[in-house]
Order: C-alpha cells, then sequence, then structure tokens
C-alpha cells in the first residue's frame, strides 16, 4: 500500500467505455492515483465536498452537535461562496425508530426523508427536486452504534462515537485549533466522490478512511453503484478464492459485458458463488464490498416508494445487503437458500424476493444499468478507528517517516510539521518521530508520540497518545492513551504503560475516571467491572444516553481553560 505497483486499470467510466479521459487515468500510477485523491481531500482552495451532509444520528442532542461542528469545520462554507449561498449544507437528524432500530436500508430512507423535511422547513429548499434535476450532490453518514471495541473512547464523548477525537488538529471558523474527529474525516475523505454524484444519494459509515488506488472521478452507470475492492482483472479461481478469504465477506462481481452489470453475494465458497452468481453471464472480476454505495434520485425515489408503509410507521427492520441489493440481484432460489444461512425462514424470503422482483419489474432503467461496482483500488490505503487497538495502531502509523501510507496518512491530516500551533519552551524536547499540535507546554520530553490539545507544566511522554489534557504533570509510557482528561492533582497524570485512561464529564461538570488496558477488547470486556471502574462500559453507556454532548463539550471546555489558567499555561 502507498508504494510504485503497475499502472492502473480502473477506468473513469465505470462501465469501462474506453474514451481520452479514461485512457489518461490508466496511465497512471497507483502513486499517482493515491497522490491525486490525497491532492482533492485537501485542497483548501477547492474543497470537495457534497452540496448535501446528511448525518444520521442516535438522538437530536448529538444532531444538534454535529449540525453546528460540521457547519463550522469541514463544512463551512468557503470564503470565495457567494452572499446567500445556501450550498454546501450539513442536515444532522436522529434516527426516532422503534426498538430495535431500522436497520441501515430503512434507516437510510428514513433519515434521507426527515432530512428533506428540515431542509424544506428550515432553508426552503427542495432536495427531492434538486436531486431528480441532477443540480446537486448527497451524501449520508451512519453513525449510530454503541463503540462497544473502542471503549473506553466514546463514553467520553458521552456515546457521541463519531466524535472520538483523533490526535491531530483542524481549524474552525472561529481561528480556533482543535483535534479532528473521526466523523469529520471520514466527511473529509469521502468528499472526493461528490463531483462525480450529482443527483445521486451516496451513504458511507463513520469510522473508516481511505485513500483510493482507482480513479475516484467517474460517470456512473448504473441507478446502484457499490464500492468494492475489485481483485485482478479476471474472476479468481477457487483457490484464489480462498486465498483472500472472500468466503468471509460479502463480494461483489462484475460481469465481462459491456453493461458491466455486478450482483452481490454474502460468505459463500467458491462453487456457491459460481452458481448463484450465473444470471450475470460470464465473470469478469469479483472482489469484497465495502458496503458504502450510491444510489440515483430515481432509485431512491422508487424505494421509498416501496417502504412508504414501513417509513410511516417507523416499523420493520432492513438492511441494503440482504435486503435490497441481493434480492434484486440474485435469482429467488439462490436468495433463499443464502438468507436461510442468516436463520430466515425460506417463506419470508421468498415473500420479500417477490417484493423486491415486482418493485424492479415497475421500475424504468432508461440508458442506466440497474446495480454496478465502483472499485476503489486493491492498493487503497485503509485505516479503520473502529477498535481501541487499531485507534492506536492507526494514528502512531502517521509517525513513520519512511512509510509511504503514512506519508499520504500525513497529507491527509494536514501534518506539515512535528511541532503545530503550539506553545512550547525551549525546554520541551520534541523528537523527529513525534507530532505535538495545538499544545502549550513549558517542560519535559515527548518521544514517539502524538500529543493533541494538551496543556501541562511538564511532560514525559513516551510511545503514547495524549488527546485534550490538561494537567500540572503528564507522565505516559508505551502504547498508553490518555483522553479528555482535567486533573488538578500536584502529582498529575501518571500512566503506566499500556493504560488507558479517559474522563467521562457531565453537563454539571462532574467528572468520572474511566481505565482500561491497550490488549482488552472493550467488547468483550463491555458488560464486566473492570478492577479499575466504579461501573462496567456498558452501565456508563446507559448512564449517558440521551446526554446534551454540545452543552458537555462546553463545559469540558470551560474546566480546561480554568485548570490551564491555573497553572499558568
Amino acid at each position: 500500500r502507498g508504494s510504485a505497483a503497475p499502472p492502473l486499470t480502473a477506468p473513469t467510466d465505470n462501465r469501462g467505455n474506453t474514451n481520452s479521459e479514461t485512457r489518461e487515468a490508466a496511465k497512471m500510477t497507483t502513486k499517482e492515483a493515491l497522490d491525486a485523491a490525497v491532492a482533492a481531500m485537501t485542497d483548501s482552495s477547492s474543497r470537495s465536498l457534497y452540496d448535501v451532509t446528511i448525518i444520521c444520528t442516535t438522538d437530536d442532542h448529538q444532531a444538534d452537535y454535529w449540525s453546528t461542528r460540521l457547519s463550522e469545520g469541514v463544512c463551512r462554507k468557503p470564503p470565495s461562496a457567494a452572499e446567500g449561498t445556501k450550498f454546501p449544507l450539513v442536515l444532522a437528524v436522529s434516527e426516532d425508530w422503534s426498538p430495535g432500530g431500522a436497520g441501515n436500508g430503512l434507516g437510510t430512507l428514513y433519515a434521507y426523508q426527515k432530512a428533506c423535511r428540515v431542509a424544506k422547513d428550515k432553508h426552503g429548499i427542495d432536495i427531492p427536486g434538486l436531486m431528480g434535476e441532477k443540480q446537486i450532490s448527497a451524501a449520508l453518514y451512519h453513525t449510530a452504534g454503541k463503540g462497544t471495541r473502542l471503549a473506553p473512547l466514546p463514553a467520553s464523548e458521552n456515546n457521541n462515537k463519531p466524535g472520538v477525537k483523533l490526535p491531530f488538529c483542524q481549524e474552525l471558523s472561529d481561528g480556533s485549533y482543535v483535534p479532528l474527529t473521526v466523523l469529520e474525516a471520514v466527511v473529509k475523505q469521502t468528499g472526493v466522490y461528490a463531483p462525480s454524484r450529482n443527483g445521486r444519494l451516496s451513504v458511507f459509515w463513520g469510522d473508516q478512511v481511505f485513500i483510493p488506488s482507482a480513479s475516484f472521478s467517474y460517470v456512473p452507470t448504473h441507478h446502484v453503484d457499490i464500492m468494492c475492492t475489485l481483485l485482478g482483472e479476471t474472476a479468481p479461481t477457487a483457490e484464489e478464492w480462498a486465498e483472500h478469504g472472500l468466503e468471509k465477506y460479502g463480494v461483489i462481481a462484475v460481469s465481462k459485458g459491456e453493461g458491466k452489470n455486478a450482483a452481490q453475494v454474502e460468505k459463500v465458497d467458491h462453487a456457491t458463488a459460481v452458481k448463484m452468481l450465473k444470471s450475470l453471464g460470464d465473470i469478469g472480476q469479483v472482489g469484497p464490498s465495502l458496503g458504502s454505495f450510491s444510489v440515483s434520485s430515481k432509485m431512491l425515489e422508487a424505494l421509498c416508494e416501496e417502504y412508504s408503509s414501513e417509513l410511516s410507521a417507523k416499523s420493520g427492520k432492513f438492511d441494503t445487503d440482504p435486503h435490497f441489493w441481493m434480492p434484486l440481484t440474485l435469482p429467488a432460489e439462490d436468495y433463499v437458500s443464502l438468507m436461510s444461512q442468516k436463520g430466515v425462514a425460506d417463506d419470508v424470503s421468498k415473500g420479500h424476493h417477490e417484493r423486491m422482483t415486482k418493485m424492479k419489474a415497475d421500475f424504468e432503467l432508461g440508458d442506466m444499468g440497474l446495480f454496478g461496482a465502483v472499485d476503489v483500488g486493491s492498493d487503497a490505503c485503509w485505516w479503520d478507528y473502529g477498535q481501541l487497538k487499531l485507534y492506536f495502531k492507526n494514528n502512531i502509523v502517521a509517525l513513520e517517516t519512511n512509510d509511504p501510507s503514512a506519508q499520504l496518512l500525513r497529507r491527509f491530516l494536514g501534518v506539515t510539521s512535528n511541532k503545530m500551533d503550539s506553545a512550547l519552551k525551549d525546554e520541551v524536547e520534541v523528537d523527529e518521530k513525534s507530532c505535538v499540535s495545538a499544545s502549550s507546554i513549558e517542560s519535559g520530553s515527548i518521544k514517539g508520540s502524538v500529543v493533541s490539545s494538551v496543556n501541562a507544566l511538564e511532560v514525559q511522554i513516551e510511545g503514547a497518545i495524549v488527546v485534550n489534557c490538561t494537567a500540572k504533570k503528564i507522565v505516559a509510557g508505551k502504547n498508553t492513551i490518555l483522553y479528555n482528561i482535567v486533573d488538578l492533582s500536584e502529582e498529575g497524570i501518571i500512566a503506566g504503560e499500556g493504560d488507558v485512561v479517559v474522563s467521562v464529564t457531565e453537563e454539571d461538570g462532574k467528572m468520572m475516571e474511566l481505565r482500561s488496558k491497550h490488549d482488552i477488547c472493550g467488547g468483550k470486556a463491555w458488560k464486566q467491572v473492570l478492577e479499575w471502574n466504579p461501573l462496567s462500559f456498558e452501565e456508563v453507556h446507559n448512564k449517558n444516553k440521551n446526554a446534551n454532548v454540545s452543552a458537555i463539550e462546553k463545559k469540558r471546555q470551560e474546566l480546561h481553560k480554568a485548570a490551564s489558567d491555573s497553572f499558568g499555561v
């Protein structure tokens, strides 16, 4: 990843048509493609952003938080924007569905419709009309989920999981520097697809950042297109299927035909996949699905109409892969067989397939195919922040100066120096393998660490990540994470190797320390009361429900300022 590779063959037109732009894209090496993607993500003079950014949150407090935060940061209007312009527009809405949730299929449709109502009522904007005329692009980001494997960091954000801070800073519209959140990184990264998707709704999940090694500029040729990593130029053999572990994933298969139509199967072996995909004809390429997709305004309207009864009643639970894409692209017998592996009764699956088949029969394709693929490239660079170990690994990896993918990550994050936007006294030693941003520190040493938004009189930090902490003294050993802590004691924060220490702040300013270890999986320990903590992660999650995260963030900032002022930092 990030190193030179054979020339790209991913076309600009994802049907595989050859035109001058396609031929030019094919000449790009992987390195050139990755460089072009990062440049588009970070070009301050011409940011790639969706006209409409929709955030689907757990509750209304989180919706209010993201509406403000994104509008002041990643999605703020550029200085060159004409007065009165309404785009880019952020619309954050909560999924107030029946218990058990809507699933990401119905959840997408419901959040889109709810956002459209907000746009009409608050801003006088007709999103469906503008989408139908291909005047605007829109993206929806799913952020729900407890974040168990990332515990205890989401607890420190009062269950606002997408608000987990990365140890690198961005500038807000008021000139302040604050840590970039995971969701903001995802919005910033995925915006490169916006110019290709006028008249489409793109749907993403909020804890992975990737830099595509295939061209991000393309001409949509299908009403639904799904992102995937296509492997090689030909369909894999049984041995290659097993070698890539494709039986563990949702897999997208693309036909050799001119239309480049695709289908999806999920967690099957090679022989089963070949049988199920016969309807496509000869298979050209296959690869694991990313889950993220885009739909034309016409398909979006058809899905909303098909599921109008569920959307009105806020009942039912349907996901995109098993309930939308697979019944639309697989024969009934194969679909029923796949769903039986999930424990779904055959008559239920057969009935659902008939429903989607009727919808497909009534849908006029026009000059587009039904279901296609968007290749992100087999040499794409990935950083996943959905697990505690990966959060640590994929933040520390940015310090690797000789790693090409780490260099891309630093460019994406805007890291141009090992000391940025900070007030560090001469007595502070920072080695070349560290990065310090938006911090005020009087003395001490920082080695092989990422330090962001930290205020301290003295630090001794080695091989650690420290984010948004204020204390007289901070000592952090290898594999340590310190997060959102205000400490007024003389001894300060002392953390040993592998310690994970966070603070959970309430609206009245009361703070509770929560601890874990680098090698503890929060998902497995979710219900346990760890020896250092008064409550289990699950109990803290329940206590945090419906917390006013905007008010708590304001209170947290006040506590940090009061503490740092009292130290004279």
